[in-house]
């Protein structure tokens, strides 16, 4: 039995590798529920969200870290983010047939880009080519050359669920040519068993029996796992703000034009709808508020 939306962390004990494994199953539902996803769009996006969730658990942080994919081919947009509150939200973009597989047959001219945000200092950015197959051929790709750590991912979805496993070799502070050989042995052998891995026994198995059964004669530690949710950052408070950001002569210029203001989101498709005695209301409100504070 799977594990429900959690994350899960390990070290493989006397080596240098250390590992993750996430299964997504409500939120993933959440996420289909919003839009009808073509099955290729579908299965992207879902490798995308596991690998997002794993990602973010690779990095010490305060807020969010969005992966997102722009370009000119069938899907032209995909974006996924992932909180250190263990939040998730993403959504997809596209035209026509998209195909399976191919990172330039998919996205056309583009590339990956990884941003984390947090409150406490500057967003960080991380280009990432879009080369290889699959999304996690690019990030594969992204760590071993801008981050000197070999890194590998191994993902899978379906209707019901999506999951990601992660293996990753810390880097080497031995000076001893004994010491290197047995770490890369370490970590080759690691990487072997786990190409074993089938989709269908990375949807269907447990963290803990997965584990067993690639790691059986290593001492494996495990830690608590972390839950995870779907959580959208939109909210009414938020619409306010964009609503209060136009001015009321825009505000009821809209409304004169069009009957009402109506701001979809993109990732909930939650619909937030204004009406010219709404604005009003709004813009009374803002104005005793700030006249209150000074």
């Amino acid at each position: 039995m799977s594990d429900n939306d959690s994350l899960h962390r390990f070290v493989i004990e006397n080596t240098r590798v250390r590992g993750e494994m996430v299964h997504l199953n409500t939120s993933w539902q959440t996420v289909l529920e919003r839009y009808d996803y073509p099955e290729n769009v579908k299965n992207i996006l879902g490798e995308a969200f596991a690998a997002c969730a794993l990602l973010s658990a690779t990095i010490k942080y305060d807020g969010s870290l969005i992966l997102q994919i722009r370009g000119d081919g069938p899907l032209h947009l995909l974006v996924v983010q992932a909180t250190s509150d263990g939040t998730l939200r993403g959504l997809a973009r596209w035209k026509d047939d998209v195909p399976a597989e191919g990172l330039n047959e998919i996205f056309g001219n583009g590339q990956m880009v990884m941003t984390i945000e947090s409150p406490k200092r500057e967003p960080y950015q991380g280009i990432i080519g879009l080369q290889g197959d699959h999304i996690k051929d690019a990030i594969e790709n992204y760590f071993t050359q801008s981050e000197q750590l070999n890194t590998r991912l191994w993902l899978a979805t379906n209707d019901k669920t999506c999951t990601g496993f992660l293996l990753q070799e810390l880097p080497d502070t031995s000076e001893k040519t004994s010491d290197l050989y047995e770490n890369t042995n370490n970590w080759q052998h690691s990487v072997h068993l786990a190409s074993t891995l089938s989709k269908d026994e990375l949807l269907s198995l447990s963290t803990r029996e997965i584990l067993h059964r690639l790691f059986h004669e290593n001492d494996i530690r495990l830690f608590d796992p972390t839950p995870l949710s779907f959580k959208c950052g939109c909210s009414t408070e938020r619409i306010n703000k964009v609503i209060v950001s136009l001015g009321i002569d825009e505000a009821r210029s809209i409304i004169s034009e069009q009957g009402n203001i109506q701001v979809d989101c993109e990732f909930c498709n939650a619909q937030y709808i204004y009406s010219l005695t709404d604005i009003e209301q709004l813009f009374a409100e803002t104005t005793q508020s700030t006249t209150t504070h000074h």
